[in-house]
């Protein structure tokens, strides 16, 4: 069981970690859109800032072990991954105002859906752009 851990480790961690980012953002879009009736677009806007703050700091620390640092190396980390999360966030409120506006989904399911998408969408990138293996160390 070790053994599989540690083989899997980044992947399992990222599971756990996203499964909570994701908590962070339906229970946030929820608690804005449900009880307080804030427009759906605009919760949805609020809780992906909410969850990507908490989602870099957990792939940094946790899921990724970003050997990142100096003032330059982390800049440079935190731009991507706010970069590439920046696309997430379109991808997110695009997939709501297609569902939602133009195809009629019920908003709560459409957001379910909106998510699974971001959260592939979300692995690639910080795999393959964001904490990359292989770092140079900086002095900065």
């Amino acid at each position: 069981m070790k053994q599989l851990f540690v083989k899997y480790r980044e992947l399992i961690l990222y599971v756990f970690f996203g499964g909570l980012t994701t908590l962070v953002n339906w229970g946030l879009y929820w608690l804005l859109a449900n009880p307080l009736g804030v427009p759906y677009l605009w919760a949805t806007a609020i809780a992906q800032i909410a969850s990507i703050l908490f989602a870099y700091v957990t792939n940094r620390i946790w899921v990724f072990q970003s050997r990142a640092r100096g003032f330059r190396e982390v800049s440079l980390e935190m731009l991507r991954f706010f970069g590439a999360r920046g696309v997430s966030f379109f991808l997110d409120l695009g997939c709501m105002y297609v569902g939602v506006d133009l195809l009629h989904i019920n908003d709560t399911w459409m957001k379910l859906l909106a998510n699974i998408l971001v959260i592939i969408a979300n692995y690639v990138f910080s795999k393959v752009f964001v904490f990359r293996k292989g770092q140079e160390k900086s002095k900065d």
